[in-house]
């Protein structure tokens, strides 16, 4: 059975709880990501995304020097565990409707994982497994 840890992204882009959001953006389009965890104390304390970026700044036509992240921030991140089988990690987020998901061992970051990944991870099994009936059909 495959678990978080065998697929998560361990380089997680954190960026400080203190920050405003034209940080975040600057963070966001520089590396090329869609969003980042928010950090105070060490220990992640919410998400922030694109899109919350789009619908509370943009959309409201607010100045993202002027807003703080903790204004804007998601505080009610899902979270799994890196042992947490991959099974159990899709059923957390479609019963939630998120697409990503923080990975936490002892309250410390140590990856994520998102429906990117897990449709790269399903997409190789399957491939694995159709390779593997073919070489069965042909002996």
């Amino acid at each position: 059975m495959t678990q978080v840890r065998d697929i998560m992204q361990k380089n997680v882009i954190t960026i400080e709880h203190n920050k405003n959001a034209l940080d975040a953006s600057l963070l966001l389009r520089d590396k090329e990501i869609s969003f980042l965890v928010i950090m105070k104390e060490g220990k992640p304390s919410g998400v922030v995304s694109e899109r919350d970026i789009v619908r509370k700044i943009a959309a409201e036509d607010r100045l993202s020097s002027s807003v703080q992240l903790e204004e804007i921030m998601s505080k009610k991140f899902r979270w799994v565990t890196s042992d947490t089988m991959i099974e159990d990690a899709v059923q957390k987020m479609l019963n939630n409707n998120i697409r990503r998901l923080i990975v936490l061992d002892d309250e410390k970051l140590v990856g994520v994982i998102t429906q990117t990944d897990l449709a790269e991870f399903l997409r190789s099994k399957l491939l694995i497994n159709g390779t593997m009936d073919n070489i069965e059909s042909e002996n």
